[in-house]
């Protein structure tokens, strides 16, 4: 008797272990140990950071892709910007940077919380996995595309408007009124063909890149220093997708800016019809306008993007640890 009186407690203790595992388990099933809603803020302060940030760069590429009925000429990005700054002031880099200010917070939210979800699945558990990296990318831009072109098209036209519209509302009335509905999803074909290729470069050469440097110098990986990792793997990711991209990029300026200003105006929204335009006028050379500060653009602004993005991330997974521990 005295000996089953002992051994009862041992059998209590692995049923009190075992209910204290539980906690831990449940951590592990969250991806990052973020909640969805968590990724779409992220995305959205980071996307929003981002476009905000180099806009009068992206107004200046747009002036120089724009196809004018005068004969042209190559446009250096010095050019394009003093020719900006003469006619319309300082003032003329930051139009339409509402329409991108409205359109970049929702759009980036959708991105980077599709991207997420879709490397989560795709991956397996397994962080090396390129194709997962890309095939998701790819994911998350259809989605976010769907997103952001009405806006980007009214951010362009009021970028090369030089007075035609008043504002982001006046542009949007005026379009739905002169053109219809369907003018705002006019590049959404080109741009799903040019985001697609260019967010598979992105999102695959920033993993690989993050991963190169994280093993480089890997003290600096949790360290105040581990945005640099973040920064420089993003800028190498945005300037080669930007390269990479360049040509369908030009037809999209051409979709969504045509009339405005004496730019083309096409019969249809082919894509093959605009390429022959361009090559029309301008020659090859042309399905490279703005390729310079395409990259000028895409190289900070990804690398301001994913830095941020991974510090609000870190700011949640600090404050939902936080959480746990209380």
């Amino acid at each position: 008797m005295a000996t089953e009186a002992t051994t009862a407690p041992k059998f209590q203790e692995p049923d009190l272990r075992t209910v204290s595992q539980s906690p831990d388990v449940k951590q592990e099933t969250a991806h990052d140990g973020l909640k969805f809603w968590q990724f779409m803020i992220a995305g959205s302060i980071a996307g929003s950071v981002e476009h905000m940030a180099m806009f009068p760069v992206d107004t200046v590429k747009t002036h120089m892709q724009a196809l004018r009925p005068c004969p042209l000429k190559p446009v250096g990005i010095r050019q394009a910007f003093r020719s900006i700054i003469q006619k319309e002031g300082p003032s003329a880099l930051y139009r339409g940077i509402w329409a991108m200010g409205l359109g970049a917070g929702p759009a980036h939210a959708v991105y980077f919380s599709f991207y997420e979800v879709s490397k989560k699945f795709l991956s397996a558990g397994n962080q090396n996995n390129s194709a997962a990296h890309a095939i998701s990318g790819v994911f998350a831009t259809i989605s976010s595309d769907a997103v952001f072109t009405p806006m980007d098209m009214v951010k362009q036209r009021l970028q090369m408007g030089e007075g035609t519209y008043k504002g982001v509302w006046d542009c949007v009335k005026r379009v739905m009124r002169e053109e219809g509905i369907g003018a705002f999803y006019a590049s959404y074909r080109t741009t799903v063909l040019m985001n697609a290729p260019f967010t598979a470069v992105h999102f695959a050469t920033y993993e690989a890149a993050k991963k190169g440097l994280m093993e480089f110098s890997p003290e600096r990986v949790n360290d105040e220093e581990g945005w640099l990792v973040h920064a420089t793997a993003g800028a190498a990711a945005g300037g080669l997708a930007a390269a990479v991209t360049t040509p369908l990029d030009v037809v999209k300026t051409q979709l969504q800016c045509q009339g405005v200003c004496g730019c083309d105006r096409f019969t249809s929204s082919s894509i093959s019809d605009v390429l022959r335009t361009i090559v029309k006028k301008d020659g090859y050379r042309g399905l490279l306008r703005g390729w310079l500060p395409r990259m000028l653009f895409h190289a900070p602004a990804a690398a301001i993007c994913w830095s941020t993005y991974e510090g609000v991330k870190s700011f949640f997974q600090d404050l939902n640890g936080d959480s746990n521990t209380t």
